[in-house]
This record gives C-alpha cells, structure tokens and sequence, in this order.
C-alpha cells in the first residue's frame, strides 16, 4: 500500500526501500516509540493502516500520525475511521493534539482539510540534480565561505560519530531548536544517549552515512554539522539530515562551508549519486538561501495539519468505513529535521 499511494502522495521523491521502511515502522526517527495498525476489509484484505509515533521525553502532549488508505478503497470512510481509531490510541496514551503532513495539493491535504484539521508550519522540499551543477561552482562558493570561515577547519568521516565527538554532537543537535518550528512542538533535549539512539536508527536504515564538521582552531570544538545518508538500494540518491551551525560561531559562512565539502566529500566516495534531497520550514530564510546558491531546486511543500484528540473522540465510533474495516495490530507493533 506504501509503493502504491506514492504516485498521488508523493510522486517526486524516491520511496523507501524495504529495510528503510521497516526500521521507521519500527523505530520513529528519534525517541518517537511508533505502533503500527492495519485495517482490513470484510474479506480480509489489507484496505490502509497508520503509524502512530509517541515521544517520550518532551512533546508528551502529541501524537504524530502517518495514515494511508490504499489507493482502491480512498474517499469510502476508511480513512476517517483509521483517525479515529488513532485518536483513541493517543487518548489512552495521555496525548491531546495529533499531527500530521501532506504533501501540498495531494489526496492527503484534501483530506485533512474535510477532517477540519488546523493548518501548521509547512516545510518546503528541494533537491539538487548534480549533474545540472556548473564547472567550478562548488569551488567558487567554497572560496567564498572559505573567506569569511578563517580560523576554522575542516573534518569528515563516515558511518557513527567517534567517540570523542559525542558530547559535541549532541550540543550542535540541540541548536536545531533555534529553527523555526510549530508553536505546538518542543524543541528536543540532546544529549549522548539520544545521538547513540539516532546512530541505531541510521544503522538499523542500513544507511551509509556522512558527516562534515566545522571546528574552531582556537577552542577546538565543534562550530558546525553537515549529516547526510545514502541508501543502498538506490544509491543514486542521498538525503540531507541534519545541518547546523553553533549560536557562537554563526555569521561566518560555515554553514555553506560544511554543506559544499559534503558535496565534494561524496563526489569521491559515491560515484552514482546523482540527486540530493533536502527540506526546510517555509520561513528558514536562511537555510533556504544557502540551498539555493547550491543549486536546489524547489520540489513542492508539506503542510502539517493538527486535530485535538478531544475533538475527534466526538466523531461516531462506527466511522469505520464500508466494508467494515477496523484497525488493528499487524502482528507485531511497527523527515528528523533536514536542512
């Protein structure tokens, strides 16, 4: 069902290969403890399903739900009963407020806003085609950033954060919380378990993973981050994570600096790479003008959508659909911020 609403939902980006989208089914992105529930028809076949993420250390009040009805069986009530049923999952857990996203102009947006959901901050997804990147562009715009980054350096390498950096990872993830965000979200609380934690997400995605680094010559610390994965299955592809730059050392380029040198980085370690995607909220102005001097392109925008869960526990509990589709446990129970 996945691979098969891709076409209406999400037609211009890759889909998650089998063991990506096993391991998000079952471990969120970070900390987010997802359930997974199928609904199926009156003859028992697999008619939608939705995952529905709980995180525990801060947020507690929201549940984060990614619903999909199969493409057959859309617009008969399945997909209002499969809210439903969410809401009273997150109900039990002690959570208000469910949210969600949809790609702008899609089947999901159309039906947030017939469910009367509140329209939250968008993102913005871009991607850079490399092939389309000119002669000497990269090298231009390091030199730029190279002149305004004097006392800091460069450093790299692949696959988990060394040991030594741990502690600094976490600071530099914690600054994310300067990014614009919903009102309703709470920025996340980094420390070295949740960095190991998310280590475990990108092994268990199976990712070939990258990381550039900025570091201050005269404190040695860390300035700046660049994270960037690869799946192999389709390793023309690589998926920006996370990108950011120190309160302190800000106003130095370096988050060009570090987002170019992971692109000459990847240049020599992934030769079939031809497309890189990334996303930001709407109004990151500023990351956004960093992505555009590299050359990403605009692919579409995801609104987030809000219901409170009080409000949907007053819809009609037999809102299951025709055909008497119910959610329940398939077996065993089962976007982080990019720059």
């Amino acid at each position: 069902m996945y691979l098969a609403g891709r076409p209406a939902d999400d037609p211009r980006r890759p889909a998650m290969p089998e063991r990506s989208f096993a391991a998000w089914l079952a471990l969120g992105w970070t900390e987010d403890h997802p359930e997974a529930w199928l609904a199926r028809d009156a003859a028992g076949q697999a008619c939608g399903w939705y995952s529905l993420a709980f995180p525990e250390r801060e947020n507690t009040h929201l549940a984060y739900l990614s619903p999909l009805v199969g493409p057959a069986y859309r617009r008969h009530g399945i997909g209002t009963g499969l809210v439903r049923h969410a809401a009273e999952q997150a109900r039990q857990r002690g959570r208000t407020l469910i949210t969600a996203e949809s790609r702008q102009g899609s089947p999901g947006e159309a039906f947030a806003r017939a469910l009367g959901a509140r329209r939250g901050i968008s993102d913005a997804c871009r991607v850079l085609q490399l092939k389309t990147v000119p002669d000497g562009h990269l090298a231009r715009l390091r030199s730029q950033a190279q002149a305004a980054a004097v006392g800091y350096s460069l450093m790299s390498w692949e696959g988990p954060v060394p040991g030594r950096y741990l502690v600094q990872v976490a600071r530099l993830n914690q600054a994310m919380n300067d990014a614009p965000r919903s009102a309703e979200d709470e920025g996340q609380q980094w420390d070295v378990a949740r960095v190991r934690e998310d280590q475990a997400r990108v092994a268990a995605q199976g990712l070939r993973y990258y990381t550039v680094a900025a570091c201050c010559e005269r404190t040695g610390e860390l300035a700046a981050i660049t994270q960037l994965g690869i799946e192999p299955p389709a390793p023309d592809c690589g998926f920006q994570e996370l990108t950011v730059v120190a309160r302190t050392h800000r106003g130095h380029r370096l988050g060009l600096l570090v987002k170019v040198a992971m692109l000459e980085l990847l240049a020599g370690h992934e030769p079939l790479l031809e497309r890189v995607f990334t996303g930001n909220a709407d109004t990151n102005a500023h990351m956004i003008a960093i992505n555009t001097e590299l050359g990403f392109q605009l692919l579409d925008h995801w609104p987030s959508w809000e219901l409170a869960v009080a409000e949907v526990l007053t819809w009609p509990a037999s809102a299951q659909g025709r055909g008497g589709a119910a959610p329940e446990p398939p077996g065993a129970r089962g976007r982080r911020a990019q720059s």
